[in-house]
């Protein structure tokens, strides 16, 4: 088979249009092509009139060799790679050791889990918050009643934070191995739609991530591994080894109840701020890294399809349009996009009493009337929070207090439209662009609730993007604060084994740790976290 990539065709194009195209981009007779499997397809909108769709192609066709010795030189013109999934290690039949535990159940813990399981390990996995399902109840219970649980929310609970959120499934990471891909055919395999397979940017969307991870629950107790629910680890015992190493002996829960682990997969999520607390007391090495902080922008997701698509805006095959945007400002910073949401709403996402923190999510239909998309600004320990490794949550637990009181001190989160905003004055009413974030939003002024940077930030970079993406700067758009959690603000080191700088047996990964940004490269760093802690448990 090779693989062809980089062939475009016009947006309504025929049927056999597209085995036409790779006969002709491959200079064979359609007698010579045998069939073809399409890998991936996403489209090229830089043309507003002349939209294309780009497709990466699998083709069967005689005499290969010949064909490839003459795109010998051409890069979109290769062999078909091997993507399939080979296990690193199995269980020995004998093997009667301590069970691998694995604390977190989100996208890194789920995939650490199943590859452990599925190599014979039978993990033991801990999830402070509750099942799936339980876990929503308690979600819309600040959604809609303003009743927080600080075990059981967005961040906390089966499927991890990326449960509520539009479900992308694509990352920028490097993936020699094709480790996405055998996550995404797990997914499928528990439920999620195939098209994820093939799509350029696939999604999958609230609803349809809650039964998939039940799904990959069952495999997971099916093949001997056991979940404990409702399960926080409060500390870590260790051994002292000299030369400033350690190595893991167990865990204690908050039950008061010891856990004997000799290899511990941490997985815990970019909020959980009190295990980050007591790592560092611990000594286990951990260093402040960059993250960003801002708002949410809302707008009728119309005003996007028709600034990105034109004519072609609703076509079936496009769906719900998205957009990235950065700018460089004149005061040395960067406002971008963050995980924007097409046909989506703006959700409550704090797991602290007392502070608002906003994020986005869609369904899988990217249905809903508003667009959202996170407006945030790049921040760095050196410049903006120095003070130790974990200055960068005292920054976001500040921020997300203030925007608190700002909304009104009952979890309604501050709110300003941009024409407002622009103008310097606060906000008393909204206008024609309604906020989907619940419990409520209040308008106000913006400025209480973020720093100067970021308001200067904003104030270059909204007009910009206005240039870009017609109405971006609408006096009526709304933005909502604050998002804060972008990102970890913490990386807890590894070395080239996974294992802890200087806590042996401990494997730290996922966005939690600083190794993943997203559902996906989450999912990825949890399949090498448990290759790591098989070989370790196989070597002795």
């Amino acid at each position: 088979m090779i693989r062809l990539s980089g062939l475009t065709l016009p947006l309504d194009h025929p049927d056999d249009a597209l085995a036409s195209a790779i006969c002709a981009r491959l200079g064979v007779a359609p007698e010579a092509l045998r069939g073809f499997e399409i890998v991936r397809r996403g489209n090229d909108a830089r043309k507003k009139s002349a939209i294309l769709l780009v497709y990466t192609i699998d083709a069967d066709v005689a005499d290969e060799a010949a064909v490839l010795a003459r795109f010998a030189n051409d890069h979109d013109v290769r062999p078909r790679p091997d993507t399939d999934y080979k296990f690193v290690a199995t269980a020995p039949a004998d093997w009667s050791g301590l069970r691998p535990v694995v604390i977190g159940a989100g996208p890194c813990g789920l995939l650490a889990g199943l590859t452990l399981a599925q190599m014979g390990f039978k993990p033991i996995i801990l999830e402070r918050g509750k099942v799936v399902r339980e876990r929503t109840k308690d979600t819309w219970g600040l959604w809609r009643r303003a009743v927080l649980n600080p075990d059981s929310n967005v961040q906390f609970g089966e499927g991890g934070a990326g449960t509520f959120s539009d479900g992308k499934l694509y990352c920028r990471v490097k993936d020699p191995r094709f480790l996405g891909r055998k996550v995404l055919e797990e997914f499928v395999k528990a439920g999620a739609p195939e098209d994820i397979l093939t799509e350029a940017h696939p999604h999958i969307g609230t609803f349809r991530l809650v039964t998939m991870v039940e799904s990959i629950r069952r495999t997971i107790e099916e093949l001997g591994g056991e979940y404990r629910w409702q399960t926080r680890v409060d500390d870590i015992e260790l051994e002292e080894l000299g030369d400033g190493r350690k190595r893991l002996r167990g865990l204690h829960l908050a039950d008061g109840s010891f856990l004997e682990a000799d290899h511990v997969v941490l997985a815990v999520g970019h909020s959980a701020r009190p295990t980050f607390e007591m790592l560092h007391r611990r000594g286990v090495h951990i260093e402040a890294k960059p993250f960003s902080i801002g708002v949410r922008i809302e707008h009728p997701q119309s005003w996007v399809d028709e600034a990105r698509y034109g004519r072609y805006a609703k076509h079936p095959i496009l769906g719900a349009a998205a957009y990235s945007l950065v700018h460089h400002c004149g005061n040395g910073r960067a406002v971008y996009s963050f995980c924007m949401c097409p046909g989506g709403r703006v959700v409550a996402a704090t797991s602290e009493e007392g502070r608002v923190v906003t994020n986005g999510m869609s369904q899988y239909s990217r249905a809903e009337f508003n667009a959202n998309s996170g407006l945030v600004v790049a921040i760095e320990p050196e410049r903006d929070y120095p003070g130790g490794p974990l200055a960068g949550i005292e920054l976001q637990r500040h921020w997300e207090s203030l925007a608190y009181v700002a909304g009104g001190s009952n979890y309604n989160a501050p709110g300003q439209t941009v024409g407002d905003f622009l103008a310097g004055q606060p906000s008393t009413q909204l206008g024609s662009v309604t906020p989907s974030y619940q419990p409520g939003v209040t308008p106000t002024d913006l400025s209480t609730c973020l720093p100067d940077y970021v308001l200067e930030s904003f104030r270059e970079a909204l007009p910009a993007f206005g240039r870009q993406i017609k109405h971006y700067d609408h006096p009526d758009a709304v933005m909502t604060g604050v998002e804060t959690r972008t990102s970890s603000p913490i990386r807890i080191t590894r070395g080239k084994d996974f294992q802890s700088l200087n806590v042996e047996r401990l494997f730290p990964g996922g966005e939690g740790a600083g190794y993943a940004g997203g559902i996906l490269s989450a999912a990825i760093d949890g399949i090498k976290l448990a290759e790591a802690v098989a070989k370790s448990i196989v070597a002795g």
